[in-house]
């Protein structure tokens, strides 16, 4: 690895190793290939069912991966998949993800979609990408993956092959037996052919491609953003791109000694382009521990003995799986462990002095996003770690901070917020999205990405995440970072995690409020809480007028908290207050996302009240608002 102290160190990087000469190949399939020949007996990916330590487990050497890609790689090729052509995949992890993953990428441009996402959601990604191939699970109890993307393709005319991963073959014994007398039986009403994706690939070469590699770089993968709700937007990646984030992941944290342990999704581009890609360039074992990861039964429970079984060097983690961790004991041998990375949302002071304490590992935090394809910056592993920051920007990422004058967009100075633009080889030259009204408007002079990210930079070159410029809660005009409340609240012993957003209110727009999740096992009241508030947050208009304990905040497939659920859950809240208030028996079944609106609250139809009077207490808060009779509760968001 180059050493990685200091911003002086990056300009060394950039200077000795320039990009894009630097980049140690021109494809995926170089890179593979590269790496096979270089360390072919070597574990490259482990995947095991069952997060019990003691659970069978299935680990490919680099050798066996690039055999099995090559095949699956083929086996597109077969169905009509050319370099242009999508190949989109519904799954949760396991050996077949990184397979599909990866030979997507090289027989064409691979689309991850996330499994808990709606068939309409999952529709929209595979009429804008024009799929022509899906992979997805085979019926299998206990999830209904197989139903909602056959509902997905039957409104995606453009597909014209499923190909299904069975998990049967990872069972043994008894549950082998029994698991297909389970499977849930699925009504076919599209139009594709259905495929196994193992009888179909056992007959494909696995020593050469059936079309030579191009070597060249191009549009090879395509992620959506976003959480569970709305349209996802769909972020294009080149070769080029994914390959600098696996360039970055070995110069700078990995190498072929190294063991991670990564339990996020391969649908997000934290697991795929910084370890996967990681990986690919320098040898490391990744270890995907059951197909939902952190998500998984019994992952948290069975995280430190998973560590010591995998002898694993560098943990994947993100704050909110961080939260539970610190509820469980250390009850493994896990001094094996270097480094700790940290990321997909800012890291709460109180959560990284609790995690450090309890397990003696040094915790980075870094910063990256989809559109940027990935990585923009980290605390140095051998430098100074400042705690709240996100570290210095990785060599060749060009990070400015912007703000609004009456001149136009202006750099701000030190220690001045504005927004964080990035231009890097993960700032892709054909446009961030494939949309090019929406990919246009994210970009600044050309090559930087508006990442509508708030931040500043300090006078050592660390970079600092405020918050997200849509987050900001606007009290009467005045702005208020989210963070100061979130961290205040998490100072106190018995909470876990803290969201703080804006609810509406008719005077002030807006007034700050707290969802909170507890520690397990603590009692505390919200009386407690709120007066914890008024007693750490510092800015006095920033003092929540409202706080609710939850069960659990909604996160998203990747534990970032997922406020858009807490903004409806408050707006169904004050307006129910505001509707009892005026006399109106009418309250909010939901409030649902609308392209045109945004938000729009939706009223029982089954009240006989006058729309115009109605309409003097919606109004007052500047909602769109409809009558409908909906089923589901606003409440049913958090179980999603």
């Amino acid at each position: 690895m180059l050493p990685f102290a200091n911003n002086r160190d990056v300009r060394k990087i950039e200077t000795d190793h320039p990009w894009p000469a630097a980049a140690p190949a021109q494809s995926i399939y170089e890179l593979l290939t590269d790496i096979a020949a270089r360390h072919p007996a070597r574990p490259a990916v482990t995947f095991q069912l069952f997060s019990d330590p003691d659970a069978k487990a299935e680990t490919l050497d680099w050798q066996s991966l690039r055999a099995e890609v090559t095949q699956l790689a083929n086996l597109f090729a077969r169905l009509g998949i050319g370099p242009e052509d999508a190949v989109a995949f519904v799954l949760p992890n396991s050996t077949e993800t990184v397979l599909t993953l990866l030979a997507g990428m090289v027989a064409g441009v691979v689309v991850p979609i996330n499994p808990l996402l709606e068939p309409d959601q999952i529709a929209s990604i595979l009429r804008e990408t024009q799929a022509r191939l899906v992979v997805t699970l085979a019926p299998f109890p206990k999830t209904d993956l197989a139903q909602k993307t056959a509902a997905a393709v039957a409104m995606a005319p453009e597909v014209e092959t499923v190909v299904e991963v069975d998990l049967l073959r990872y069972l043994t014994g008894i549950k082998r037996v029994i698991v297909p007398l389970l499977r849930p039986k699925v009504k076919v009403t599209h139009q594709a052919r259905l495929l196994s994706l193992r009888a179909e690939m056992a007959g494909e070469a696995a020593d050469c491609l059936r079309h030579p590699d191009q070597g060249r770089d191009r549009i090879a993968a395509c992620f959506h953003t976003g959480g569970t709700t709305g349209m996802p937007k769909v972020a294009q990646h080149s070769y080029s791109g994914m390959i600098y984030n696996g360039w970055v992941g070995h110069s700078l944290l990995f190498t072929e000694t190294d063991t991670v342990l990564c339990p996020l999704p391969l649908f997000h581009v934290f697991a795929s382009h910084v370890i996967l890609m990681g990986g690919l360039c320098s040898g490391a074992h990744t270890v995907f521990p059951t197909p939902q990861g952190y998500r998984g039964a019994g992952v948290f429970d069975n995280f430190w003995k998973l560590v010591e079984r995998w002898q694993v060097t560098f943990l994947i983690t993100v704050p909110t799986a961080l939260a539970v961790l610190m509820q469980r004991p250390v009850n493994a041998d896990i001094s094996s462990v270097k480094t700790a990375f940290s990321g997909s949302a800012p890291l709460p002071l109180e959560l990284f002095r609790r995690f450090e304490g309890a397990t003696g590992v040094s915790l980075v935090e870094g910063y990256g996003l989809t559109e940027a394809t990935c990585l923009v910056s980290c605390n140095p592993v051998e430098g100074e770690k400042k705690v709240g920051s996100v570290g210095i920007p990785f060599p060749h990422c060009n990070v400015i901070i912007l703000k609004d004058t009456p001149e136009g967009l202006t750099e701000c100075a030190i220690d001045e917020i504005g927004e964080i633009c990035v231009a890097s080889p993960g700032v892709t030259e054909q446009g961030i999205y494939k949309d090019a009204i929406k990919s246009a408007a994210l970009m600044y002079e050309g090559q930087y990405l508006r990442t509508g990210d708030l931040g500043r930079f300090d006078a050592d070159g660390y970079l600092w995440i405020t918050g997200r410029a849509k987050d900001l809660i606007n009290r009467g005009g005045h702005n208020i970072d989210p963070a100061i409340i979130e961290e205040a609240l998490a100072t106190h012993p018995s909470v876990a995690m803290v969201a703080a957003i804006g609810q509406p209110d008719p005077i002030a727009g807006e007034l700050p409020c707290a969802y909170v999740e507890l520690v397990e096992g603590a009692d505390v009241t919200v009386d407690a809480l709120m007066k914890h508030a008024r007693i750490h947050v510092t800015e006095r208009a920033a003092a929540p007028k409202y706080v609710e304990i939850l069960p659990e905040l909604p996160k998203t497939a990747v534990g970032k908290t997922f406020k858009p659920a807490l903004r409806k859950l408050a707006i169904a809240r004050v307006l129910d207050a505001s509707l009892a208030e005026a006399g109106f028996a009418a309250r909010v079944v939901s409030v649902r996302d609308d392209i045109k609106f945004g938000l729009i609250v939706c009223l029982n139809s089954n009240i006989d009240e006058e729309e115009a009077k109605i309409s003097q207490v919606m109004d007052r808060f500047s909602l769109k608002w409809e009558y409908r009779a909906e089923p589901q509760l606003i409440s049913e968001l958090l179980t999603k």
